[in-house]
């Protein structure tokens, strides 16, 4: 039997339209209703998902949670400005990650426990995170105003995918620190701790709840999705995502991410307990 499903958002449980397709919140509650959890497993802030967690009848209750920022951070929705899981980057890494991204003229996000920070952004980033409601901040200068600060992580907006291949070599060659680089939505090259992934968040989180593994669903699909369709019972990567992570995934949707593909998932796994094969 799957208790938790963990659920990726762009691309994912959101349509193209950046909302939530009424099969996916259908199917939300009335697994919920059921006694199964149903996670938000993202890279965003907590508290930029305020309308889903309304949408899907999630919002404040502290008893239900999101994972954040590609698994450095757990919160409880009662609380979407303080974690109870961290897992973030020195000030010293991070800094040095800025200083090569600045050097270039990179759109950057670095993301606090509560607060998004971004410089030089693009106007196609500017439009991308303006229909997915996320809040942040656009800064100039210096990143020492965070010396002080938990940082969870950083990211940086590359469209061409050859650039962001080059981009994380350059990362992985000038950077001593170990460190998680994945992408997601196909125009971010997103760098988290080492320790720090969407799987070990959620294998946390169940340990927490007293739900094993096995009995985890988690749905994505993009590489920064990789980890945590590898480490739950079941990993799905819905019919939109890359076809190198429908590679690694037990189960491909039929479905899209615009015609409900995590309704699909939970319909099939979670409400008429099929197993796959």
């Amino acid at each position: 039997m799957y208790r938790l499903v963990v659920c990726d958002m762009d691309e994912t449980l959101l349509g193209s339209n950046a909302q939530i397709p009424t099969r996916n919140v259908a199917a939300i509650k009335d697994a919920h209703e059921r006694g199964a959890k149903f996670v938000p497993n993202t890279g965003r802030a907590a508290r930029s998902l305020g309308y889903v967690l309304d949408t899907l009848g999630l919002a404040d209750q502290k008893d239900e949670y999101v994972i954040s920022y590609n698994g450095a951070a757990v919160f409880s929705n009662a609380d979407p400005l303080h974690p109870i899981i961290t897992n973030g980057l020195p000030y010293a890494t991070v800094a040095r990650l800025f200083d090569l991204a600045q050097s270039r003229g990179l759109d950057t996000h670095v993301y606090t426990a509560d607060q998004l920070y971004v410089w030089n952004m693009t106007a196609a980033d500017r439009d991308y995170l303006g229909r997915r409601k996320v809040i942040y901040k656009e800064v100039r200068g210096a990143l020492s105003f965070l010396k002080a600060t938990p940082i969870m992580k950083i990211i940086f907006y590359l469209a061409d995918e050859q650039e962001r291949l080059a981009f994380q070599k350059v990362i992985t060659t000038t950077v001593p620190a170990p460190l998680n680089i994945t992408f997601s939505s196909d125009m971010y090259v997103e760098v988290n701790a080492s320790e720090a992934d969407k799987g070990q968040a959620a294998v946390a989180l169940g340990r927490r709840l007293g739900i094993k593994p096995a009995e985890i669903i988690a749905i994505g699909d993009n590489l920064n999705d990789v980890a945590m369709l590898k480490d739950a019972g079941l990993g799905v990567c819905v019919a939109n995502g890359r076809e190198d992570v429908k590679r690694l995934a037990d189960y491909v949707t039929t479905a899209d991410n615009d015609a409900g593909a995590v309704g699909e998932v939970i319909e099939r796994f979670v409400l008429n307990g099929d197993y796959p094969n």
